[in-house]
């Protein structure tokens, strides 16, 4: 294979992508054009190839380029094919956790939300969730419980993140998603010119069961989860169609945002 470069110091200006740039220097704020994003692990590599994304290079531990590595490089000629020795790749912080390869892949351009949403009828959005881990757990029960689509608003920690892709198992690939500009307000509004009726995951007084069967009724619904701490804005619960909540016993009286996902996506995505 001509594209294997075989390393000995990590210190190697081409790896920067790997070793020492941070999130938001790969994002690329202000020519989001340029942006990378790293995939780790092979089946998380080929579920962004299948997607279409385009190989910038590749790391891989040296003992995986004959096994594991080897379709994916051979089904991506003349990329650039970085390799060492287990002991080098130790340099890299988390490198034992991304199954002995790494991808660096240019960002696809994001859609408009009428194109994301176009066809759909159960959309999952996510209102200020900033952990990442939280966003890639959502995009996998989203992909794995029947939502057709994941909208982000801004405030949103990227789908894109390396801990959001690996914690999402690659299905931020999967499934369509876009990001909506806010500018501090509600994202009601705009699914609605969309034509979605709204469901806010709340705790309110007039919250109902996420069992109640004017939900499922639903032609077009979209199921609305709030920030970690603080929960969905108030101007986003006032706005909405229905309040609800998943119904709980023992006096617990709420979930993580990750775990409420999976419970309401079973419930109301397209079964």
């Amino acid at each position: 294979m001509s594209n294997i470069i075989y390393i000995n110091d990590f210190s190697a200006a081409e790896l920067d992508v790997y070793a020492r740039l941070s999130e938001n220097q790969l994002l690329n704020r202000e020519h989001p054009e340029n942006g990378i994003f790293i995939a780790e692990s092979p089946k998380v590599i080929e579920r962004a190839l299948d997607a279409g994304c385009e190989p910038v290079s590749f790391l891989v531990e040296d003992k995986h380029l004959e096994t594991q590595a080897k379709k994916l490089i051979e089904r991506c000629e003349n990329i650039p094919v970085y390799t060492a020795p287990f002991d080098v790749l130790t340099q890299l912080t988390g490198f034992m956790l991304t199954r002995g390869m790494l991808c660096a892949m240019h960002r696809p351009q994001i859609k408009s939300l009428e194109e994301t949403v176009k066809s759909t009828t159960r959309i999952a959005v996510l209102e200020n969730v900033m952990n990442p881990t939280n966003v890639g757990a959502a995009f996998r029960s989203a992909a794995a419980l029947n939502m057709d689509a994941v909208i982000l608003t801004d405030s949103c920690s990227n789908p894109l993140y390396r801990r959001a892709i690996r914690v999402s198992m690659g299905t931020v690939f999967q499934i369509p998603w876009t990001i909506v500009e806010t500018n501090g307000g509600s994202i009601v509004e705009a699914l609605h010119k969309e034509g979605f009726k709204t469901a806010a995951m709340a705790l309110s007084d007039n919250s109902i069961s996420i069992k109640d069967p004017r939900l499922s009724d639903e032609p077009k619904l979209a199921v609305l989860l709030g920030s970690e701490g603080d929960g969905l804005k108030a101007e986003t619960i006032s706005q909405s169609d229905y309040v609800i909540k998943i119904p709980m016993s023992n006096n617990v009286d709420s979930l993580n945002v990750a775990a409420a996902s999976a419970v309401a996506f079973w419930e109301l995505g397209n079964n």
